[in-house]
């Protein structure tokens, strides 16, 4: 990034932590509507509540709302400005909170989650956006790790409302959204004092006046499929849509086979599922440490090989509370490094300011619909098989590990590095790979 866009930008750690406090919202919310949706169900058959269909139903129109608002705020992200749509979405996330004060049935929260969902996936992209663009190569990775854990701490808010209110059933689930949705007006006060991203408003000046950057030249869809952009992007979509798909069991259903499948109250299983905090952080501050450096992908298979075993845990030694814990324990470390986090980081330094919030809505998009397809029928599948469906996501995962890798191996090109070079016929922008003398 030029020294201009540099000197322009707001203090780069502010920026990651008011948008990272988005990513707590967003966590807050994904995790604490789970938590709600049980409590929300019904304690018997005819019964007033939600049934376990449409649990599913509910959990998946949640992902598919987290896949459509991705795949358009991102792009209207890099069109309209990342500020524009950040204070958007947040407002969906606040307005759709209300839902349940209005009643928990199929046919009130089925619009409520849908908000929270559009909500919650156009905000990622864009909120990712300014983050990177505040920041330099030196702490960009340290700062989106920074930013996604804050994300943990918004599970830590949802975990802690299931311990302490847990018990009292349909008042329990609506302090969880009230929780998330107080917490999200909090959030879109905080981002009034971030500025349009510096990077983005040179592009966009730079389009307007005919000067043909990288960055103000690189915006248009069908860049995807050209080089250097076609294997960043093609590898991302897979790799993360077939770890989100089965990441997603234990994310969105870890309550509901405490439950359902290991007979486990929610508050206990809430409560003991706290200790995923400390090893989240852990692994957090470790990545952070690692991020910027070339022993990012040497953490990446580890972290690989451990959210694969932690799957099959459960499978090996039978549902128990003990079994699930120590599965949500491993897999919650493992992942800070080769889950979302890399993710980001690699799709931010992959893409250029035109085109970067569009890649990372698509990424989280494509991943969302599966996901959400998926969801609809995990509960009956679930109930059905349990060893099956963790036996069945553990190879599912390790698949898309192994797609990472080989995508990412041999170093990322860092458009923050070449993106605001000219654009000429006879000298197009050589890759920048990890290594190459042109890095800081």
């Amino acid at each position: 990034m030029s020294a201009t866009l540099a000197r322009t930008s707001p203090n780069p750690w502010w920026v990651g932590f008011v948008c990272g406090m988005a990513t707590f919202v967003d966590a807050a919310a994904t995790t604490g509507i789970a938590v709600a949706l049980v409590l929300f169900q019904s304690p018997a058959p005819g019964a007033a509540g939600l049934t376990f269909d449409q649990v599913g139903l509910l959990t998946g129109v949640l992902t598919a709302g987290v896949a459509v608002g991705s795949l358009v705020g991102g792009r209207l992200a890099d069109r309209f400005g990342r500020r524009r749509v950040f204070l958007v979405t947040m407002t969906l996330i606040v307005l759709g909170s209300l839902t349940p004060f209005l009643g928990v049935s199929i046919g009130l929260l089925l619009p409520g989650i849908a908000l929270i969902g559009l909500g919650v996936g156009a905000d990622l992209p864009a909120a990712l956006a300014s983050i990177s663009e505040a920041a330099t190569d030196r702490n960009r990775g340290k700062i989106l790790v920074f930013s996604n854990l804050l994300g943990g701490f918004g599970i830590l808010l949802a975990v802690l409302i299931g311990i302490f209110f847990g018990a009292l059933g349909e008042t329990g689930g609506r302090i969880m959204f009230a929780a998330f949705g107080g917490v999200g007006i909090v959030v879109l006060l905080l981002r009034l004092t971030i500025p349009e991203s510096a990077s983005w408003i040179a592009a966009r000046d730079e389009r307007l006046s005919g000067v043909q950057t990288v960055r103000a030249e690189r915006g248009r869809l069908r860049d995807f499929g050209r080089a250097p952009y076609r294997r960043p992007f093609v590898t991302l979509l897979v790799y993360y849509t077939l770890a989100s798909v089965a990441v997603s069991v234990a994310g969105s259903f870890g309550p509901f086979v405490a439950v359902n499948v290991a007979g486990i109250p929610v508050n206990e299983y809430q409560t003991w599922t706290l200790l995923a905090m400390p090893a989240a952080i852990l692994g957090a501050v470790w990545f952070m440490a690692v991020a910027d450096t070339r022993w990012r992908m040497s953490y990446f298979v580890a972290g690989s090989i451990a959210v694969v075993a932690a799957n099959l845990v459960p499978v090996v030694f039978g549902f128990t509370l003990p079994a699930l814990i120590v599965s949500v324990l491993v897999s919650t470390f493992a992942g800070a490094f080769c889950f979302e986090t890399i993710m980001k980081v690699w799709t931010q330094e992959s893409f250029p300011t035109m085109l970067r919030s569009t890649a990372q809505g698509t990424v989280y998009a494509v991943a969302r619909f599966a996901t959400a397809g998926f969801n609809v029928v995990t509960p009956a599948l679930l109930v059905l098989n349990p060893s099956g469906v963790y036996a069945g996501v553990s190879i599912v995962a390790a698949l898309g590990f192994f797609i990472g890798w080989v995508g990412f191996r041999r170093g990322v090109r860092n458009e923050f590095d070449v993106e605001d070079r000219l654009v000429t016929a006879a000298s197009p922008v050589a890759p920048v790979l990890a290594g190459d003398p042109l890095r800081p």
